[in-house]
């Protein structure tokens, strides 16, 4: 049998100009760098970039890395961070609908937040309990959205100290700037976002309805839609919910707003909806017939935030292409009925809300407030 190779000897082989070796020795942390680019840019075509951009510079550059802690791990989320720095100069932040600032012309092109997919997601069941937790909240969409509104280093600081776990020292060092610049912008970000994030996370929320909720909850949805049944979907709703359509800047808030808006929708076409998620999150993949193809063709992908039992917010991603979030390029005949199939998500296997050490339950990683120097 072939001997396992340890890192130690594939660093040596990759060095030595080995591809081979250096794709087993960065593989393992590639789904990883592609959500911690994808947390910073607010976009997964970005986000790719970024990573194959990374991976490019680090095998070029393999010969000059310096090994100071027995891992690539570090370096490479130096250079991945420092890629996505560059690219939010260049392009900016990526915004939703409800977050649009007053000042946004209406001529003004935007750049919007994507959805991620839940395939890619699959890296964080290896690791542990509350690690996994904190993985799968940074990369829900509120999170992700109220990231945009920090600046580019408060991003990168956060993240790498919140979410990754660094030290104010290793973050620093990651960065190229100092202790006391990491320990400022963190306590800026915090604040931000402390009045951006809803109250519980997604994962915390879908816990606590459990596999059996949840199914019921995504049957009842998409039945009301494939039904027409515009009372049903709004008495789902909670008072204050919010519902958008990117790359469509109008939005919808309220029931009787969003009424309004689902009577022109709803009962106008034939509709099919498929569960799935994204980001962590209960979605849909919405279709919508097509007399000309004999088919329903995807309309987008339905992204929703639960508060309780209720839906807080639908994001409607109009452009997101079905086959990249695991869902098919058409659906023929009629809805075949039964029970609803539903991806495996939070409270499906255990998962809970995660508590701290004096048994507490805590939300978003922004809570943790390390002190390490």
């Amino acid at each position: 049998m072939e001997r396992e190779q340890g890192y130690g000897e594939l660093l040596d082989a990759a060095r030595a100009g080995d591809g081979e070796a250096f794709g087993r020795l960065i593989g393992p942390l590639r789904e990883e760098l592609r959500a911690h680019c994808y947390r910073m840019l607010g976009s997964l075509h970005d986000a790719e970039d970024a990573v194959q951009d990374t991976l490019d510079r680090a095998w070029r550059n393999l010969a000059r890395f310096q090994d100071d802690h027995g891992s690539i791990r570090p370096w490479l989320y130096r250079i991945a961070t420092n890629r996505a720095l560059t690219l939010i100069e260049r392009r900016g932040r990526r915004e939703l609908p409800t977050d649009l600032r007053p000042d946004a012309a209406a001529t003004t092109e935007l750049a919007w937040l994507e959805p991620y997919p839940q395939r890619l997601m699959g890296w964080t069941e290896q690791l542990g309990p509350e690690t996994r937790m904190i993985a799968r909240e940074s990369l829900e969409l509120a999170f992700v959205a109220a990231l945009q509104h920090l600046s580019a280093r408060q991003r990168a600081v956060l993240l790498l100290r919140e979410v990754l776990g660094y030290s104010a020292r290793e973050a620093a060092d990651l960065l190229g700037t100092t202790v006391a610049a990491v320990n400022s912008a963190l306590q800026r970000a915090r604040a931000v976002l402390t009045g951006l994030l809803p109250e519980q996370t997604q994962q915390r929320t879908l816990g606590a309805l459990g596999d059996a909720g949840q199914r019921e909850l995504a049957r009842r949805y998409a039945a009301a839609w494939e039904a027409g049944d515009v009372e049903a979907i709004v008495t789902m709703l909670t008072d204050d919910a919010r519902y958008s359509m990117p790359p469509l800047r109008i939005w919808y808030e309220g029931r009787p707003a969003i009424r309004g808006f689902l009577v022109e929708v709803v009962g106008s076409y034939r509709w099919r909806f498929l569960p799935g998620r994204a980001n962590g999150q209960l979605a849909f993949g919405t279709y919508r017939w097509d007399e000309v193809r004999g088919a329903y063709l995807p309309a987008g992908l339905d992204l929703l935030t639960l508060r309780g039992t209720r839906i807080a917010e639908v994001v409607s991603f109009l452009d997101a292409a079905s086959p990249r979030y695991g869902l098919p390029a058409r659906l023929d005949g009629e809805p075949a009925g039964g029970a609803m199939s539903l991806p495996p998500g939070p409270g499906c296997r255990g998962d809970g809300p995660r508590t701290t050490r004096r048994g507490t339950s805590r939300s978003w990683p922004l809570t943790r407030n390390r002190s390490a120097p």
